[in-house]
């Protein structure tokens, strides 16, 4: 690949997560880390056609990365996406559905860097037909659309808690609808750009309401105020004095007296009836217009197996037909491995001899089980879920100017931290939301900003997976340190809380571990994404600080097995019944009942990379660490026999499978630092 050509696909990887993985890749080419064995292209398919081998209007796939940085990969008739494909632009906006002669056309969901999304139809490139629009602070809209505007029958819920149900006029509220506030009040009547207007029903929680006419969002004519003990007030509504007049009746009482100014409901009673505007589109789908500039050469390269059928070319010029065996050659066995982000995936075959193995068997292998309790309405730790949230969508959705990976020393001076406010009516630069108050800190942001731009982290994704709309998961019961481990509803991340002193250990190791990760691109050290504080207002004042790191288990693989292995025999085994063993316990070193096979070469690296980790550990005096492995079965039948040390004894043939790793450490400084 051209130098050019590198530095379009690394200006795209800023933005686009799919092609991390694929350009790790080739930069890892040689390490223990990549995938396991590439069929390569034959020399005489260097004469096919750069269109896929399909004709005039016939649909081929194809993954194209575009001059000017974008990515595309689906369907594609002639020069334009036609079919189901995913279009990926250098500005962080993503698309995946259906297209039409390059223009979105039918179901699908448009993305925005923001973490805002659209799911619905589209027609022409605009959001038109049934969708739901969610937008980066929590607004959500579901109903009718037309050339990208609210139009027709739709529901609105506010990132406040208020909703509105009924009917919208070019993307406003106007026709008969509905709205409830969140302190109980309720309108119900007619609405004309925006704004109540017409006849409609004030229904206060207190028990007051008003039937009548209205006028830019006040009563203006005729109209009656009714008050909960009965008594009420009939006459002509206005904001002018000098235009209102009527008669109000006490209750039990038929006859009337004048003993009431109407001014009191205008200044009082629909001072708490503010009707929320929402957040507007940031950039419409249609604005977005796909321009076909030329593809990069040799991004895209059909290719032709043995067999003479098609294979798709990687990003990286790779075909994506893989295989092993213990020689590392090309056999008939073609399960595609995909790195998983962030981790390195190891195969293992502890037999000599390759075993004949069918789908039928890998059919059988039983999903894993999810872990932990979903964090619901009720839920103890349900208002601390929410205010984490709320921090996390403020620190990482803040705009910050661009920074390189050479960060200023004092970047890392632990004092380096930004406090915010969350009122629940909120604030200038915070929601509205309906939490407690609280206050949010974060530790070093501009670190671990970077942190996440060298993990290659796309910030949009990060909102998605931790603040989206779906909750976190709590783990059944704290580890040994009394902190407590959630679980993003992708799996992706693992939140810790931790204490004072063990933030201070994490701030101090802060640089060493940050040029750590600089140095050494498959580290097997934990990765942290973020190191922030919830502190509560009011009597408690309670602090609960709390780190991110990334989960080792969030792979396309099932995870059969996994083991925390610390070298030792003390204390290190299970104390589980058989039976209640599964794939979600963490089994000890005493547990250990496989031998892994690896190529020397890659046992050589990996003995490096773990020697290398752990002198950085022993240097900042970590002295509490363990390796983490997951293991994957790859295509035997999973019941308890044949993961038992009677089912495989020696030399017979046992599963093989891919090893992931992590060095999982304990933030504790150690006062004695031992070889």
């Amino acid at each position: 690949m051209s130098k050019e050509n590198v530095g379009i696909v690394k200006a795209w990887e800023l933005t686009v997560r799919k092609s991390q993985a694929a350009a790790a890749t080739k930069r890892r080419g040689n390490s223990i880390f990549a995938v396991m064995s590439v069929a390569h292209v034959d020399d005489d398919d260097d004469d096919d056609d750069d269109g896929g081998n399909a004709g005039p209007g016939e649909v081929c796939h194809a993954e194209k990365l575009l001059s000017n940085g974008d990515f595309y990969t689906g369907q594609w008739a002639d020069i334009l996406p036609h079919g189901h494909g995913k279009y990926l632009w250098t500005d962080g906006c993503m698309y995946v559905g259906e297209w039409h002669e390059g223009r979105t056309n039918g179901r699908g969901k448009f993305c925005w860097p923001s973490g805002a999304t659209y799911e619905g139809e589209f027609k022409n490139g605009y959001m038109d037909g049934k969708g739901t629009y969610t937008g980066p602070s929590g607004d959500t809209y579901r109903g009718s659309w037309t050339m990208n505007s609210k139009h027709g029958q739709g529901t609105k819920s506010y990132a406040n808690g208020d909703y509105y149900e009924g009917e919208w006029h070019r993307g406003l509220q106007d026709g008969h609808g509905r709205y409830q506030w969140t302190n109980g009040n309720h309108y119900v009547g007619q609405w004309k750009n925006g704004v109540i207007n017409g006849n409609g029903t004030m229904i206060w929680s207190n028990g007051n309401r008003y039937d009548g006419l209205w006028e830019d969002g006040l009563p203006k004519g005729n109209g009656t105020f009714r008050w909960a003990d009965g008594s009420f007030y009939v006459g002509v509504w206005s904001k002018d004095p000098k235009e209102q007049s009527g008669t109000y009746y006490p209750s039990g009482s038929m006859a009337g007296s004048i003993d009431f100014d109407p001014q009191k409901v205008f200044a009082v009673d629909l001072n708490d009836c503010k009707v929320s505007t929402g957040e507007k589109v940031p950039v419409l789908p249609s604005q977005k217009m796909l321009n076909c500039p030329p593809v990069v050469e040799g991004v895209f390269k059909p290719s032709k197996g043995n067999d003479g059928k098609s294979r798709r070319a990687s990003v990286d010029g790779r075909v994506c037909n893989y295989g092993w065996d213990s020689d590392g050659d090309r056999n008939g066995d073609t399960t595609p491995r995909s790195m998983v982000e962030g981790l390195g995936s190891i195969e293992l075959d502890d037999s000599d001899t390759r075993i004949a193995r069918t789908r039928q068997l890998a059919s059988r292998i039983q999903p894993v089980k999810r872990q932990g309790e979903t964090i619901t309405k009720g839920h103890k730790n349900y208002e601390l879920m929410l205010n984490l949230q709320l921090g996390i969508r403020h620190s990482v959705g803040r705009p910050a100017p661009a920074t390189s990976l050479d960060l200023k020393a004092s970047a890392f001076d632990p004092r380096e931290k930004v406090w915010t406010r969350f009122p629940p009516e909120g604030s200038k630069h915070t929601p509205p939301h309906q939490s407690c108050e609280f206050k949010w800190k974060d530790y070093c942001p501009v670190v671990f900003r970077t942190l996440r731009k060298l993990f290659k982290v796309d910030a949009a994704d990060y909102m998605i997976s931790i603040c989206g709309n779906d909750a976190l998961r709590e783990l059944s019961s704290p580890g040994k340190s009394g902190s407590f481990f959630y679980l993003t509803n992708d799996d992706r991340y693992m939140i810790k809380t931790v204490k004072k002193a063990e933030v201070k250990v994490l701030l101090r190791m802060l640089p060493a571990y940050y040029n750590h990760f600089r140095a050494y691109e498959n580290t097997l050290v934990t990765k942290f994404f973020g190191l922030h504080c919830v502190k509560l207002t009011g009597a408690t004042q309670k602090k609960v600080r709390f780190v991110i790191m990334g989960n080792l288990f969030c792979s396309e693989y099932a995870i059969h097995r996994r083991f925390d292995l610390k070298g030792s025999s003390h204390g290190r085994i299970t104390e589980k019944p058989e039976a209640d063993i599964d794939a979600t316990t963490t089994l000890k070193d005493l547990d250990l009942n496989f031998i892994f096979r690896l190529q020397k070469f890659w046992f050589q690296e990996f003995c490096r990379q773990v020697d290398r980790d752990c002198d950085f550990l022993e240097q900042e005096r970590i002295m509490d660490y363990s390796l983490l492995i997951g293991l994957h079965f790859r295509d035997i039948s999973y019941n308890k026999d044949l993961l038992t040390a009677e089912a495989c004894p020696s030399r017979a043939q046992t599963p093989r499978g891919c090893l992931f790793f992590l060095i999982a450490t304990i933030i504790k400084q150690s006062s004695v630092c031992a070889s």
